[in-house]
Order: C-alpha cells, then sequence, then structure tokens
C-alpha cells in the first residue's frame, strides 16, 4: 500500500503532474467535440449529394468529387491524414495545432459519417418518396421532412459509435507534437520513468468516457423510440 500511494504521488501530485493529465483531457474533449461536428456537416452534404444521385441520376460531378474523398479519405489511416495536413498543408503557416488536428480528424470522419448517412437514406423505403410527392412535397421537401428523420432514428447507433471511434482515434495527435490526453501520460511517463501508472490511468479515462457518451446515446435511442408510440 505504501509503494502503491508513493508511486501516486510520483506520477500525479509531486511538480503538479496531473496537470498533464488534466490539460490533455481538456485538449482531446475539445478536439473531439469540433470534429464530430465538423465530420456530421460534411458527412450530411455528401450524403445527400451521393443519395441525390442514386435516386435521381443528377450532380454526377459532385457524385464523383464525393467518392473519390471517400475513396481517398478510407483508404489511407487518419495519422497519415494528420501528419499531411499539418506538416505538408499547413507547413508554411503558424497555425494552432488544436485546429490542425479538428480538420484531419473532421474531415476523416466525414467520410465515415457520409456512408452511414447514406445507408440511412437508402434503407427508407421507396415508398416514402412517392408518398411525399402525394403530398405535393417536392424532392426537397420530402427529403427534410419524411426521409431524414427516419433515416436518423435508423443510423443513430452507429452515428454513436462513429464519435467514440473518432474519441478514441485523437490519441494519435501527439504525432504533431501536441499535448492531448495521452500525450500527457506519456509526458509524466518521460519524467518518471513508470509507464504503469500514467498510461492505465489514461486508459480508465478514456474507458469512463466511452461509457458515458455510451449511455448518452443508449438514452436518446429510447427517447427516440418512445416517441414513436
Amino acid at each position: 500500500m505504501t509503494n502503491f500511494v508513493d508511486r501516486f504521488t510520483l506520477n500525479f501530485i509531486a511538480d503538479g503532474r496531473w496537470h498533464y493529465i488534466a490539460n490533455g483531457l481538456l485538449v482531446t474533449l475539445q478536439i473531439t467535440f469540433f470534429a464530430v461536428l465538423l465530420g456530421i456537416t460534411l458527412g450530411f452534404v455528401i450524403a445527400i449529394i451521393r443519395s441525390t444521385h442514386d435516386n435521381t441520376g443528377k450532380m454526377k460531378i459532385g457524385n464523383a468529387i464525393c467518392n473519390i474523398y471517400i475513396t481517398v479519405i478510407r483508404g489511407t489511416p487518419v495519422v497519415v491524414q494528420l501528419m499531411i495536413i499539418y506538416y505538408v498543408v499547413f507547413a508554411s503557416f503558424d497555425i494552432n495545432k488544436v485546429i490542425v488536428a479538428i480538420l484531419a480528424f473532421g474531415m476523416n470522419s466525414g467520410a465515415y459519417v457520409a456512408e452511414i448517412f447514406r445507408s440511412g437514406i437508402m434503407s427508407i423505403d421507396r415508398g416514402q418518396f412517392e408518398a411525399g410527392r402525394s403530398l405535393g412535397f417536392n424532392y426537397r421537401q420530402t427529403m427534410m421532412y419524411i426521409i431524414m428523420p427516419q433515416a436518423f432514428k435508423n443510423i443513430l447507433p452507429a452515428l454513436g459509435n462513429e464519435f467514440i471511434v473518432l474519441l478514441k482515434e485523437t490519441s494519435v495527435s501527439g504525432y504533431i507534437a501536441m499535448q492531448d490526453l495521452t500525450k500527457g501520460g506519456d509526458i509524466i511517463r518521460s519524467r518518471t520513468y513508470d509507464a504503469f501508472m500514467p498510461l492505465i490511468a489514461v486508459a480508465i479515462i478514456y474507458l469512463i468516457m466511452v461509457m458515458i457518451f455510451s449511455k448518452l446515446v443508449s438514452m436518446l435511442e429510447r427517447r427516440l423510440r418512445n416517441s414513436d408510440h
């Protein structure tokens, strides 16, 4: 017990090392939150373009661009995309690393969210489009008022899972020397030469966050199901 207390004090109390964890957690949450917003926005726009092409044959150029984007993003590792954006795209700019990470993870997430949204839209029966027309809705109104609300309920579990995956993917932010949660734990390890406590602490914090977000998604799913009755 004494040894545990000594190691805990060395890793987290001495020299205020717990700040590395706390500050890193704030950075991780900040990146995740804004990357999710960017990913959902990009994914929604891309899904609309691709599903419109699938349903009407229009927007061929937009669909081709979206296909290239999805292929490139899903075919390359997110850590490579992060490094390209920071060390290549913004090499000549003095830009905040948090913004770079938000752009990288948001663009990466957008490709996956786009396919999630598109699968949700395409899962809706074609009769729903005909029902929209019988009500006097045009294509845009049918998508907004009839298709998307149903699609959103269908894809919510997948969207929640994508959010959790994105949260964990931010752990590679240290590749551009940014102090996120994982990097904070690694800094403590490099100072104390004790890998167990700081890295286990980081793992536990990620686990707790994932459990909290999973619970919130489950609660939202139940609410949406109850609203159907």
